[in-house]
């Protein structure tokens, strides 16, 4: 006899105790696999108020219990707009509302801010199949008892992604550029694995780089200091102002991140002249290394490619990591050793007219992605022939 299920609603990750969350969402022994959607990441977010009332995403979190206990949770979210999500739905809004809909608000199964890959539908091991339906039939119940347009599950993984199209969700894909170790030694010995002439760029690069006049330093946990985090203030500032119009993370983040995270942060902090110039912050998992933030306020040649990419991958080779993902978008990383890869994610639509529409046009899109990473893939830095210098 199967247990019942009983679907809470959160609007606050304090209402639920961190081992209970973490127990569905980071149950492996030692590091999370997945930093970004435990208990003290999600925590800092709501805290530091980079997420909340005034911000577009108001918390939603789901829990289902059997029998009083946690056997999954997801992170959720009312949107109130389709900023700081990276999948992008803009142009379906806009159809939408012009045909007389209202789009917002919607729900958003996702991580803010951040264009990761992991398990959106987190359940306490050996409860995966059931965990996971109880949470869509959970998400698709809340947005329809509320009369919403919509209900999105953003760079799930494909296991889950499979799961929900056979649940009937839309399936869509999108593309990222991924660092994957294929057992190299070292940097050089990665290096040793490219065409001669991207291999030859980058070493131009990277001495480039390191002769912006300074020191690259490499932070972890008790090393990063609240120094630190005053100068990568001033960095992520004047990269959000450019990028996003403002910044989506409150200095309240980098306090919290500062009591909380550091031992799950790699800060790469360039000095000179006794003066913090230019970092960006990475996120650890057991096996992955999450480039999430860039900025400086110098300008110097090619350092953001060393510190976002080289130093990153210098940094996982050194410490055992086999994959390196440096965000969203870009595809210069093609040539610095980053490949194409498919990011997944799961959309309801209330509205069948609307569904059929989108469903229809993400049959198209899942093809073109995927000619497109066969494209980008072929051209590729790596040795075409074996032996070739």
């Amino acid at each position: 006899m199967q247990d019942r299920i009983e679907i809470t609603v959160l609007t606050a990750l304090d209402q639920i105790e961190a081992g209970a969350w973490d127990a569905c969402a980071a149950p492996e022994a030692g590091r999370p696999r997945d930093p970004f959607t435990t208990h003290r990441f999600l925590s800092a977010l709501e805290r530091s108020g980079s997420v909340g009332e005034g911000t577009g995403w108001v918390p939603r979190h789901l829990v289902a219990r059997a029998d009083g206990e946690v056997v999954a949770v997801m992170p959720l979210y009312a949107k109130g707009h389709s900023q700081g999500e990276y999948i992008f739905d803009h142009n379906w809004a806009h159809a939408y509302e012009r045909a007389g809909g209202r789009y917002y608000p919607k729900l958003q199964g996702a991580v803010p801010f951040t264009p990761a890959t992991g398990r959106r539908f987190l359940t306490l091991p050996g409860r995966e199949a059931q965990g996971r339906a109880a949470l869509m039939q959970g998400l698709v119940q809340l947005a329809s008892e509320n009369e919403l347009s919509s209900a999105h599950v953003t760079f799930c993984t494909e296991a889950e992604w499979q799961a929900g199209g056979e649940a009937g969700l839309l399936q869509r894909t999108g593309q990222q550029f991924h660092w994957v170790d294929r057992d190299y030694a070292d940097f050089d010995a990665f290096l040793a694995d490219l065409s001669s002439r991207k291999r030859k760029t980058i070493r131009k690069e990277r001495r480039t780089a390191q002769d912006f006049g300074g020191t690259i330093h490499l932070l972890t946990g008790d090393a990063i200091r609240p120094e630190h985090w005053d100068a990568f203030w001033r960095f992520y500032q004047d990269t959000g102002a450019r990028k996003w119009g403002s910044p989506y993370l409150t200095r309240a983040f980098f306090e919290e991140a500062q009591a909380t995270l550091r031992d799950d942060i790699l800060l790469v902090m360039c000095e000179r002249e006794a003066a913090w110039v230019a970092g960006a912050m990475n996120l650890i998992g057991d096996d992955t290394l999450y480039g999430r933030y860039w900025g400086c306020i110098e300008d110097h040649p090619c350092l953001h490619f060393e510190v976002c990419y080289y130093q990153a991958i210098d940094w996982a080779l050194a410490n055992g990591l086999t994959r390196v993902e440096a965000g969203a978008q870009g595809e210069h990383k093609l040539a610095r050793g980053y490949l194409p890869v498919p990011t997944y994610s799961l959309h309801w639509i209330a509205d069948p007219g609307f569904r059929s529409a989108v469903e229809s046009y993400l049959e198209q899109e899942r093809a073109a992605v995927d000619e497109e990473i066969e494209i980008l893939t072929d051209y590729g830095p790596f040795r075409k022939v074996t032996g070739e210098d």
